[in-house]
């Protein structure tokens, strides 16, 4: 088959990629759920890591309906090559392919609306069950879903119903493909007015009837984002087998390998563009497998290989932002030692419920590690408990924090601004630093904010600071000469000056001159500048840096 020369930019459908796109080679996927499914398996990964495709793909190879034109899709591929073992398999069983990822409604009778709307078009797929097929009750049951009248039982019972109408007409068992399962739980819980509850209640009574105990089931194949507890939405199912991006077979499949990334450069003669490629979109670790951003590397051969940011434009960023809005020091911390390129580590929980995610901070990473947000840089199991080493894993990743930092920080200054007075800073421009600093204070600091006062205004200073990154290395409370200085700025190219800055509170405004002398005294006293020193920085701007309430004062010497 010959294959045109178009990026699957925005395809999920296996067939319109196989026939008119550049072709990365998945169906060993289906080699691997041929020789070991379980009963229901589910496989979560971040969004636009190929999960859709990877469904549509399944869906071309079971199903029965046009077995013989399907057949030509997989040509040459690796599960033709696999043998005729798993080729015979090919349209033999009837298959159910639905997706809920544009189910995202704000209320829950609009759900209901939507799941309604979502069923209706999967019974059109089927209408010919009505023809001489189905009799009194399935025949009412079939028109209700069919004509969106159904009641919330009727609908929540559906899926089950449609499986059962199959098994009887083909006289076997049905493959239940379903994508994106969670997004509806999802959007409940981010709702405005959240009907989480209601969500549960239905999803679980929807997806339960299809998946526990079903005779008509062969085996199902689920996808996600986020492993939604078994405790709220899969508490009856015994029989679940599971893939995290922690955990789990298929770590291949969903996002692109090296080799693969390698491979189709190759074939659009860029493969000068490897490194560039792997410092923005690499750094994914699903259960011991490399992995690039699938979404972004398609993205960046097809804009001219200019890198962009691609992955985080496709959605909202919200677990990144509620991350900021509750950071502590500590946080803050964690935040500046991982736009550093360093790491911390947390302890995983994969079972987490939505509503749990901000009640502790190990689950909300555990969301940033499973969302694509961090990457697991090595993981062990104690105890029966998962820790994890997480880090940033790309540059287009790290922009996303660098942003949400800088919003923070911003109050509701243009970040243009906030761009000058940086470069006051880093020209040693004391005044103009000074002036900028202050109309950030008076925007964002409330009283009860700086009651906290060095610690405050530290945080404060250090999330600014944040966006110097990552032509300068950013370093708060590290240990230089005798002491301990509060913030340093380490520039990564030879021949540009450094910062460093010492925070001092007054209590009132006419002692905030005096504290910021202090300051840069205490800078030479305890010969802080031994680090830079040490790494070959000749010049520094030493700031000495005063607050009292939303007044700043500074001093500067080179």
């Amino acid at each position: 088959m010959e294959i045109q020369k178009r990026l699957p930019v925005g395809t999920d459908d296996f067939k319109e990629m196989r026939e008119n796109c550049y072709f990365v080679d998945k169906t060993r996927f289906i080699k691997d759920i041929l020789d070991d499914h379980g009963k229901v398996t589910l496989i979560t990964r971040p969004r636009r890591f190929g999960k859709s495709m990877a469904m549509s793909m399944l869906s071309y190879f079971f199903k029965p309906e046009n077995a013989e034109e399907n057949r030509k899709l997989f040509e040459g591929t690796d599960i033709e090559k696999a043998g005729e073992r798993y080729m015979a398999e090919q349209g033999q069983w009837p298959a159910v392919m639905l997706s809920l990822k544009d189910v995202k409604p704000l209320a829950y009778k609009s759900m209901l609306a939507q799941m309604a709307i979502v069923m209706h078009r999967l019974y059109a797929y089927h209408r010919y069950l009505l023809e001489d097929f189905l009799q009194g009750e399935d025949f009412a049951a079939f028109q209700d879903i069919l004509y969106e009248r159904a009641t919330t039982d009727k609908l929540q019972s559906s899926l089950s119903d449609l499986l059962y109408f199959l098994q009887r007409y083909h006289g076997k068992q049905v493959i239940l493909l379903l994508d994106e399962y969670d997004s509806p739980i999802q959007a409940a819980w981010s709702a405005k007015e959240s009907y989480y509850d209601e969500a549960i209640s239905f999803m679980r009574g929807f997806l339960t009837g299809a998946l526990k105990g079903n005779t008509a089931l062969r085996f199902g194949i689920l996808t996600g984002v986020l492993r939604v507890a078994k405790e709220s939405i899969f508490s009856a199912l015994n029989n679940l087998k599971v893939s995290t991006v922690v955990r789990g077979r298929y770590g291949d499949i969903f996002g692109f390998t090296a080799e693969e990334v390698a491979g189709l450069a190759k074939e659009l003669g860029h493969e000068d563009k490897m490194e560039e490629i792997r410092s923005w979109y690499d750094g994914y670790d699903f259960s011991g497998h490399e992995i690039y951003n699938p979404w972004s590397v398609i993205n960046y051969f097809d804009d001219g290989c200019q890198p962009g940011i691609f992955w985080l434009n496709t959605s909202s960023n919200d677990i990144v932002a509620q991350l900021m809005a509750q950071a502590t020091m500590a946080d803050e911390e964690r935040l500046l030692r991982l736009l550093e390129g360093g790491s911390i580590d947390i302890n995983i929980q994969e079972g987490v419920i939505y509503s749990d995610i901000y009640k502790t901070k190990d689950a909300l990473y555990t969301m940033l590690l499973t969302t694509g947000y961090l990457k697991a840089l090595r993981t062990e199991f104690v105890s029966g408990q998962t820790y994890c080493e997480l880090a940033i894993p790309n540059m287009e990743v790290r922009t996303v924090y660098e942003a949400e930092i800088v919003n923070r920080c911003r109050g509701q200054l243009e970040r243009s601004d906030l761009y000058v007075i940086l470069k006051h800073l880093l020209a040693g421009r004391s005044e103009q630093f000074q002036e900028g600093l202050g109309c950030f204070l008076e925007q964002i600091a409330s009283f009860h904010d700086t009651a906290e006062r060095e610690s405050f205004y530290h945080g404060f200073v250090l999330g600014i600071m944040a966006w110097l990154m990552p032509k300068y290395q950013v370093v708060s409370n590290r240990e230089s000469g005798y002491g301990r200085f509060d913030i340093g700025i380490f520039p990564k190219e030879a021949g540009i000056p450094g910062l460093l800055l010492e925070f001092k509170a007054a209590s009132t405004e006419a002692e905030m001159e005096r504290a910021a002398g202090e300051a840069l005294a205490q800078m030479e006293k305890n010969h802080y500048l031994a680090d830079f020193e040490a790494r070959g920085v000749q010049e520094v701007w030493q700031y000495g840096v005063a607050f009292c309430g939303k007044r700043v004062k500074l001093l500067t010497k080179m």
